[in-house]
């Protein structure tokens, strides 16, 4: 019986995350008082029980959380961080186990793990097939735009759109300092910064992140059935991951987000126009789901040999 404690469990990805662990056998999830939850001993008495802890903290106080295990010395438990500040940062795995062929051992072999955010899961499980299969040069200069529901926003955004007084619809992250985009870059394989621009929307939960390219400046020219090829390969043996078959056809012109919504599934589309040489990737997910908690439960399995 593996003991997981979730440091943040009253936030929306720590509730999702305790639902799909109540379903699971060998798993105990143990709580600390809703009094403690900022009692810093208390939380260290919590982290000395668990086998695993799962951060669902912002960022600065999810590294103070790693500090408080870290002392813990050979008590340390291991340590799946669902918050953006330590994925990019030496001495941790990133948890996309689909990432290649040998990353789900490397998670399974980790003590501290950092969950992927929701628009790089979409962004980097479109990219990295491409560059891998040296389709798309990792130097090329990539757009990425992404739309999701309210709920990836924090208790502000969701308080807004709840209430009736958010926008329907917003572009932001306009400044092109968005923190997803070094995380984009690291693990796609890119070389050169991507421009990204995500929005949001009046829905609750779901996400499509899409990339457009013009197929003669990719190598080779590849065809719509060359992307979809290498994107199927990728993923041949990974069930959570999807390329659809009905994907590569220009005519169907429609996609909505919320059709994964309560699933840790991805779907990944090609629709393209060969003979204007134009194409659009797109990743279909539910950014509570593979673009958080999905992927947390899944990096905890891999860690316990669940």
């Amino acid at each position: 019986m593996a003991k997981v404690f979730i440091d943040g469990e009253a936030g929306t990805t720590g509730l999702q995350i305790r639902d799909r662990l109540a379903g699971l056998d060998g798993i105990d999830v143990i709580s600390i008082d809703a009094a403690l939850r900022k009692d810093d001993a208390a939380r260290q008495d919590m982290m000395r029980e668990a086998d695993v802890v799962i951060l669902c903290l912002p960022d600065d106080a999810a590294r103070e959380a790693v500090v408080l295990a870290d002392a813990l010395g050979a008590d340390a438990p291991g340590i799946i961080d669902a918050s953006s500040a330590h994925r990019t940062a030496e001495g941790w795995v990133y948890g996309f186990a689909e990432l290649f062929k040998g990353q789900a051992d490397r998670i399974a072999a980790a003590r501290k793990v950092s969950n992927p955010g929701c628009y790089p899961t979409g962004a980097i499980a479109l990219l990295r097939p491409l560059i891998d299969a040296r389709l798309l040069p990792s130097d090329h200069p990539v757009s990425i735009n992404a739309v999701s529901g309210y709920s990836g926003g924090g208790k502000s955004m969701i308080a807004d759109y709840e209430a009736g007084t958010a926008d329907a619809f917003q572009l932001y992250g306009l400044g092109l300092h968005h923190k997803h985009v070094t995380e984009m870059q690291l693990y796609s394989g890119l070389t050169t910064r991507p421009i990204f621009i995500p929005s949001v929307a009046a829905f609750a939960q779901g996400m499509l992140v899409s990339i457009p390219f013009h197929l003669s400046t990719l190598t080779g020219n590849p065809n719509a059935g060359d992307l979809a090829a290498a994107l199927t390969a990728h993923y041949d043996d990974t069930p959570r991951i999807r390329v659809t078959a009905e994907a590569i056809d220009a005519t169907k012109g429609k996609l909505e987000p919320q059709a994964l919504n309560g699933t840790d599934d991805m779907e990944l589309f090609v629709f393209a126009d060969d003979a204007l040489g134009h194409a659009v990737l797109v990743a279909r997910l539910d950014n509570l789901g593979k673009g958080a908690a999905g992927a947390a439960v899944q990096n905890l399995r891999l860690m316990v040999g669940h």
